[in-house]
């Protein structure tokens, strides 16, 4: 996932005008929403921001997304989606222990301070956001659902516990990611738990 919405800029090619279809890349609009939500957060998030890195007018911003709320909802579910479909592909291709792989990269150790977009915004905005609160919801319970699928593919509900145990433990490390915790002791922690948790 980029660090940077350069790539991005100029994403409107040419004014929208009365009855003319959109003339940006939605999806790279998206991307650098998300990008900017991702490094400033939503409070701090301007108009002049988003614009500024979508490569859009305002008025070409308020024709195609309505406002600030409504894109950030979709850039954050295009953030989950996207990341849902990334690890759905880590559980096809690992080719040894497909728990591990997920938990690698989900945990991400070098990934960084920035964190997972989404349990930012969990934790930034869910607890008065119902919206947010539903979006981050079903995502957690999707990563929950992959792992008890990996851990019993013949009956993934009896591994329900042990799911929300892997889950957990990922999204955890995440938070030692936002504190500065370097990626070697991050991938101890992650040792250490793996060798205590059943399969």
């Amino acid at each position: 996932m980029s660090e940077t919405d350069s790539q991005f800029a100029g994403a409107e090619k040419r004014p929208a005008g009365p009855g003319r279809p959109r003339s940006f890349d939605e999806a790279a609009a998206l991307d650098a929403a998300m990008q900017v939500f991702w490094q400033k957060g939503f409070e701090a998030t301007s108009l002049d921001d988003l614009t500024k890195a979508m490569g859009l007018s305002r008025s070409s911003f308020y024709a195609a997304f309505g406002s600030k709320q409504t894109l950030f909802l979709r850039a954050v579910d295009h953030y989950s989606r996207r990341g849902l479909r990334s690890l759905k592909e880590v559980a096809e291709t690992a080719e040894g222990d497909i728990v591990d792989a997920m938990l690698q990269a989900l945990a991400n150790p070098e990934g960084g301070s920035r964190g997972c977009l989404l349990i930012n915004c969990i934790t930034e905005l869910a607890p008065h956001d119902d919206q947010v609160a539903d979006i981050g919801r079903r995502h957690l319970e999707a990563i929950e659902d992959m792992f008890a699928a990996a851990l019993n593919p013949e009956n993934p509900e009896s591994a329900r516990d042990r799911a929300s145990a892997f889950s957990s433990l990922a999204i955890g490390t995440l938070a030692l990611r936002k504190a500065g915790i370097p990626a070697e002791r991050i991938e101890r922690t992650l040792q250490q738990a793996r060798s205590v948790l059943p399969d």
